[in-house]
């Protein structure tokens, strides 16, 4: 383990430590090492309308199999207008009232530190939701060890965690384009269709929701799958059931 992150966490966490868990590979290993060292550990995950009920499944199985105590919260985030309006302080929005369920819960316990899993890449792109984060007292770890994504998978893969190599995912409200309001009927559409590519056996995908049209995005090296004529018929028949009036597929790939 790298000596300044046992540090980090030992000089920071005098009271025992709550790691927001979304059961991703940065949180998880983050909650992982936190375990090792320290007695009080709490990983907690928020659950709300546009998360993935298959990651909520793996965010449980994952706790489970590194020993961690873990917590699950409820958050209606569709019943606060400033996130379902969908603006591009959307992520900003959510994860201010994710926070602070978990600040509710962390006086509960009597815990004073809350981490967070945004890692130092994570920075090079537009995260509103970090500006949250800092603006409520959440400690990043790996961001403030200046830690990458990829240093993050190789730390889980030398100690042996078995979910190393989990794709990254993101909620569900990303896939609808901003200002469009968000929905619950949007929301479980869209988890409707991942899951049927996702049991076609695509590992990175995202179905983009612009009403009508379904926008498939999928990992650059899985794009050939949908040279079968027989996988893309069953795709477009499973698709067009759910409401999509066009079924289309990216070209580029996900980015």
């Amino acid at each position: 383990m790298d000596e300044r992150l046992r540090r980090f966490i030992v000089d920071r966490c005098k009271g025992g430590v709550i790691v927001s868990f979304s059961g991703g590979v940065d949180s998880s290993t983050l909650a992982f090492i936190c375990n090792e060292l320290l007695d009080d550990v709490i990983a907690v995950t928020v659950v709300s309308e546009v998360m993935p009920s298959y990651e909520l499944e793996d965010a449980v199985r994952i706790a489970k199999e590194i020993g961690l105590r873990h917590k699950t919260i409820e958050l209606g985030i569709l019943s606060y207008d400033e996130f379902a309006r969908n603006t591009v302080d959307r992520c900003y929005f959510c994860k201010k009232m994710m926070v602070r369920k978990i600040k509710e819960f962390a006086r509960e316990v009597g815990i004073g530190t809350i981490f967070d899993g945004t890692n130092a890449s994570d920075l090079n792109e537009v995260r509103p939701g970090y500006r949250a984060l800092v603006e409520e007292g959440v400690c990043c770890p790996w961001v403030e060890l200046g830690i990458t994504k990829d240093e993050i998978v190789e730390i889980a893969r030398r100690m042996g965690l078995s979910f190393y190599n989990k794709p990254s995912n993101t909620c569900l409200a990303t896939r609808i384009p901003y200002n469009e309001r968000i929905t619950i009927e949007r929301l479980k559409r869209i988890e409707r269709a991942e899951e049927i590519l996702r049991n076609v056996g695509f590992g990175v995908l995202r179905v983009r929701d612009h009403g009508e049209i379904a926008r498939i995005e999928v990992g650059r090296d899985e794009r050939s799958k949908f040279f079968d004529v027989r996988v893309m018929d069953w795709i477009v028949e499973k698709l067009t059931k759910l409401g999509y009036r066009y079924v289309t597929l990216d070209l580029h790939g996900y980015r």
